[in-house]
């Protein structure tokens, strides 16, 4: 058993080098991609079983939050497993690739640049545009700071959503929990709005997610704090502001991280934005010291890969001496 977990630590840190590496082509078939189409299918079939009450939609709501995480852990376990009976290598090769595919560490660099280049440009609507395939807000209306202000907050709240958080769930149960974990998170970004239509039947996905991130966003805004003095930014700022305006936010988890990048760059993020037509109020995260600039999002990139490196060496450093222990 110790031997199987020492392995499933090499093929964790081996498919986040690759992650870091390669990053998700977009010609390459990506499972949360079935997840997602999984999620579509089993809400048209739940809309037509359950009756179209707050009730029947909150109870069709907690079935596919039930069974997607379900499923997404059960098939991925029993290919995996399959693949262990014909061969270990195989196995190793299989477990490592959707490792590597879990985490979306290079990805999410890769479109907060898209937005920054934009901005350097002086291209204002190709940076609201690029900006609007990364957050749910309304995005036409933005100023160059609020364009700003609004990737750093995504790369912020991603670094535990995207990064972090799968990398704890696969190197505390392997891949079958980190697609367990990406499946919850799917749900949330799909299902788990408070408008019209989602306002009953994503209430489940919603909770489920802030369930499953409440530990790791608050490990990961207190890692960003520790890379904010690795990198030269205001580390002490970062955790004043952590501990101040960490509950800022109607998520439970989203300003653990924003917070932290916030007291780290000396902005201000948060405030009132429209999504969906509606104007949604929030409390402002951070003091205003000085004003966004487009740079922000570079460091902001740099906080998010140096949270992502510690977060490794925490994680895998605690997997091993739970291995040594149980060995």
């Amino acid at each position: 058993m110790g031997r199987d977990c020492m392995w499933i630590l090499c093929s964790v840190l081996l498919g986040f080098l690759l992650d870091l590496c390669f990053g998700d082509p977009h010609w390459l078939p990506h499972p949360v991609v079935w997840i997602g189409k999984g999620i579509s299918g089993m809400e048209r079939l739940l809309r037509w079983i359950f009756p179209k009450t707050p009730g029947g939609e909150c109870a069709a709501g907690v079935v596919l939050a039930v069974m997607i995480p379900l499923l997404s852990l059960v098939i991925s376990g029993g290919v995996l497993y399959l693949a262990y009976r014909i061969s270990f290598w195989l196995w190793f090769v299989l477990h490592t690739f959707w490792a590597y595919q879990i985490p979306a560490t290079k990805c999410l660099a890769a479109e907060s640049k898209k937005v920054y280049a934009a901005l350097q440009a002086g291209d204002l609507d190709s940076a609201k545009k690029l900006l609007s395939y990364l957050v749910g807000r309304e995005t036409t209306q933005l100023t160059e700071e609020e364009v700003t202000k609004a990737c750093v907050e995504t790369v912020a709240e991603n670094t535990s959503d995207g990064v972090t958080a799968p990398l704890f769930y696969l190197l505390l149960g392997g891949v079958p929990l980190g697609f367990c974990y990406k499946a919850i998170n799917t749900l949330d970004s799909m299902v788990g709005y408070r408008n019209e239509k989602y306002i009953h039947f994503g209430t489940a996905s919603a909770k489920l997610d802030d369930a499953a991130n409440w530990i790791p966003s608050r490990l990961c805004g207190l890692l960003m704090i520790a890379a904010a003095g690795v990198l030269g930014l205001d580390g002490k700022n970062a955790f004043r502001i952590f501990r101040r305006d960490r509950n800022n936010h109607l998520s439970p988890n989203s300003a653990q991280t924003e917070s932290a990048a916030a007291g780290a760059l000396g902005i201000q993020l948060g405030g009132t934005h429209v999504y969906f037509g509606q104007i949604v109020e929030k409390p402002t995260i951070g003091d205003r010291i000085r004003s966004a600039e487009a740079a922000d999002i570079l460091r902001t990139n740099g906080l998010m890969y140096a949270a992502a490196m510690l977060s490794v060496g925490l994680f895998g450093l605690c997997r091993a001496l739970i291995v040594f222990v149980i060995t």
